[in-house]
């Protein structure tokens, strides 16, 4: 981004919020707008404006962070991180539209993934910003056109991630437990394939086996085997089963093989 992102960190306890700083000032792109040590001075700080970035707290005086998150729900708001020792608030900083839930103590690494993932968020937005006609808005964030969630929380490893679902590769069942494969990341989260399907677009996702559900955007092609069966084999080189009973439904939507 070759605009710099304006930040603002507020957190009542100041190793914390040192730390953060700390980590922000080393990287070029971001310009260190605020600290704050209470939800009041956030707030007013905010309510200024041009600020693009905030890692809040969760548990300050005066204004929580939840609060003040909740009150930015505008066009054009701040993207928000929130930094916290508790993991119980996490469904409400989804409900609110944080973009990442950073646990204490994290590491340089696991900050720097949050991060990067608000830089390509801010990108996105600015990027659709610029290419719409004045006046016209937003969809909110966690929303498709048609209803499906493009944001999932998903609790693995003893971590909290918000995952974007055009970012899923695929999933598969495993026991009582899904294995959704992201990136280089794997998410062991306890749910069935027929909810996560649910949640998902059905116009990127579709189910390829019973145990199978792939994002069709990561399809590469697809392999005929010499038992008639095919392999549905994805861009990072991931092969999958077709499944005879959903072979119509994928033959429908990409072709069927010459």
């Amino acid at each position: 981004m070759s605009q710099k992102i304006r930040t603002l960190v507020a957190d009542d306890e100041p190793i914390a919020r040192a730390r953060v700083v700390s980590l922000l000032r080393a990287e070029t792109d971001i310009e260190l707008v605020r600290e704050c040590a209470t939800g009041a001075e956030a707030r007013a700080a905010i309510e200024q404006g041009d600020l693009d970035l905030l890692f809040l707290d969760i548990q300050m005086p005066e204004v929580t962070g939840i609060d003040l998150a909740r009150t930015i729900q505008t066009h054009g708001e701040p993207a928000v991180v929130f930094v916290t020792a508790y993991d119980q608030y996490a469904l409400r900083a989804f409900e609110v539209h944080a973009l990442d839930y950073l646990l204490k103590p994290f590491s340089s690494d696991r900050f720097r993934a949050a991060l990067g993932h608000a830089r390509e968020h801010l990108a996105k937005r600015r990027a659709n910003t610029d290419a719409l006609p004045a006046g016209v808005g937003e969809q909110p964030r966690d929303a498709h056109a048609n209803g499906r969630r493009n944001r999932l929380m998903v609790k693995s490893a003893g971590r909290i991630h918000f995952v974007r679902t055009s970012d899923i590769d695929w999933c598969e069942a495993a026991g009582n437990y899904v294995r959704m494969h992201v990136g280089h990341q794997e998410h062991l989260v306890r749910d069935t394939m027929g909810h996560l399907e649910s949640q998902l677009d059905g116009q990127q996702f579709m189910r390829i086996h019973r145990s199978t559900i792939v994002n069709v955007d990561r399809i590469q092609e697809m392999q005929s085997s010499f038992n008639g069966e095919y392999v549905v084999l994805l861009r990072n080189g991931t092969r999958l089963t077709l499944s005879r009973g959903y072979r119509d439904a994928i033959h429908a939507r990409l072709g069927k093989p010459l």
